[in-house]
């Protein structure tokens, strides 16, 4: 993947993710939690989209 669509995912997620922050209302609760879970999935993604959580699959525990 180039990193320009990187980027431009990136910011995209970060525009949406403002947008419903701002003009969505919500309990600071659950805005929260979207914003964890936002940013637990961006980050997975990234690790995916670099080949760490596929060169994690080799290793076995015990």
């Amino acid at each position: 993947m180039p990193i320009l669509n990187l980027i431009i995912i990136l910011v995209v997620v970060g525009v949406v993710l403002w947008l419903i922050n701002n003009y969505i209302p919500m309990q600071s609760t659950i805005k929260s939690i979207l914003n964890a879970v936002v940013i637990i999935v961006v980050v997975i993604w990234l690790l995916n989209v670099f080949g760490v959580i596929a060169s994690l699959s080799g290793i076995h525990v015990g």
